[in-house]
């Protein structure tokens, strides 16, 4: 088994044992520690944080530190550079809303585990050219939904999802209850009004709710 097989049944596993993932978007670095906590008592320990505020990297930071029980992913990783940061913050995943040559190729020789963002065939197969046999279906309903999780299962049978992007309570479920979706990622679990009024009681018992799908 190659390395990146490795990586690749290593964060198999981890999304096996942990279906639903909280993807957040964090804007104040004090929030990122009991959020991390709230999500852990629920039953939601892996999580994804987004690269897409300036407190990102230290609440990443703050949580791999301070909160054990978590496992942190580095969500909208986009070049080398952020799979670097991913690494250096103490993440133990990452993952991407879409995948360049260039990323593909670091990622490779990357030691972190790592799902590249498809939403077509080709982006698919230019994933598994490379080793990536989970991938992160984004946008999800924008790219047909489960009708293109299906629809990707025919020629890709060994392929696995992990989709976001319009994923939600109301839908959950049901992407949960497809053969080649490994895993879904959603924001409704920790939304932002949420996280900036503190309502770590709230979004624990989401994430309590959420682990109870399967």
């Amino acid at each position: 088994m190659t390395q990146n097989a490795q990586r690749q049944a290593a964060l198999r596993a981890l999304l096996a044992d942990f279906r639903v993932i909280p993807v957040l978007t964090i804007d104040r670095v004090e929030d990122a520690v009991p959020l991390a906590q709230a999500l852990v008592a629920g039953g939601l320990a892996a999580i994804e944080i987004t690269l897409r505020t300036a407190a990102a990297v230290e609440a990443a930071r703050a949580i791999a530190a301070q909160v054990p029980d978590a496992i942190v992913g580095i969500g909208t990783v986009l070049n080398a550079r952020d799979l670097a940061t991913a690494r250096e913050v103490g993440a133990r995943f990452a993952l991407s809303p879409g995948a360049t040559p260039a990323l593909l190729d670091a990622a490779a020789q990357s030691p972190l585990p790592f799902a590249p963002g498809v939403g077509t065939a080709s982006e698919a197969m230019a994933a598994m050219e490379r080793g990536f046999d989970i991938v992160k279906l984004f946008p999800a309903a924008q790219v047909g939904g489960i009708g293109m999780a299906r629809a990707l299962g025919g020629p890709f049978p060994d392929l696995r999802f992990c989709p976001t992007g319009g994923v939600s309570a109301a839908n959950a479920a049901e992407w949960l209850a497809e053969k080649n979706v490994l895993a879904i990622g959603g924001s409704w679990i920790a939304p932002a009004a949420d996280i900036r009024a503190g309502a770590w009681d709230t979004i624990a018992a989401r994430a309590k709710a959420a682990r109870a799908l399967w």
